[in-house]
């Protein structure tokens, strides 16, 4: 199993804001991506940015060793590789499908053409952006001040499927996420299963009571 750190700087889906990207998207094909298939590669040139129908897809940084360091998971409705392709710079991340994804690849002619013809979406994007960069910097503080217990709960909330409640991932995805062992993630979901907060379940958990997990930080 390759080796993975995490940094995860994901916030909850009503964090994010609300953003109407799929007029972005109009007019483009959809492509289809299996789990575990690459979007793009770290250090390549971005010609597109992509907008996703369906499906999460998660973006990480590879150290020179293999290490991976997930910087977010994006879900429907998102849009990721934007920075790059608007500064053109070589990506500085990569992107790979975490379920099956449906998205819409926008090259520049595309993006320009739209921006032009729906300019209330050039203000959404530098919004956006901003919000990009705020969100980099509450991760820098959560790693830094936050708790093991508060890093779980945070990043709990932030995995949650589009139900609010229900996260399918492993101990081991979470401990890497917040920075902390497998065996001290058992522990706090233990404690949060014993206080009613939480269910778990094989391979999944359920958020009985996720204002009280917001709470905690």
């Amino acid at each position: 199993m390759e080796h993975q750190e995490f940094q995860f700087f994901g916030g909850r889906a009503s964090e994010r804001g609300s953003w109407d990207w799929e007029l972005l998207a109009n007019g483009l094909p959809l492509q289809d991506y299996r789990p575990g298939q690459l979007i793009y590669l770290q250090g390549s040139q971005a010609t597109h940015f992509y907008y996703i129908s369906s499906g999460r897809i998660k973006s990480y940084l590879t150290s020179q060793d293999g290490a991976e360091r997930i910087l977010t998971v994006y879900r429907q409705g998102e849009i990721l590789g934007e920075a790059s392709f608007f500064d053109g710079q070589p990506r500085v991340s990569s992107a790979t499908a975490l379920t099956k994804c449906r998205i819409a690849a926008i090259d520049r002619e595309h993006c320009d053409r739209t921006l032009r013809q729906n300019p209330q979406l050039s203000m959404s994007m530098i919004r956006y952006l901003a919000m990009t960069v705020r969100q980099l910097s509450t991760h820098v503080d959560d790693t830094a001040f936050l708790r093991a217990d508060q890093r779980i709960a945070r990043l709990l909330l932030a995995l949650a499927e589009e139900d609010g409640v229900t996260v399918h991932c492993t101990h081991e995805f979470l401990g890497g996420a917040a920075g902390v062992s497998r065996v001290t993630v058992s522990r706090v979901l233990g404690q949060f299963q014993k206080c009613g907060m939480i269910h778990l379940g094989y391979g999944s958990i359920r958020l009985l009571e996720p204002k009280a997990l917001e709470r905690l930080f």
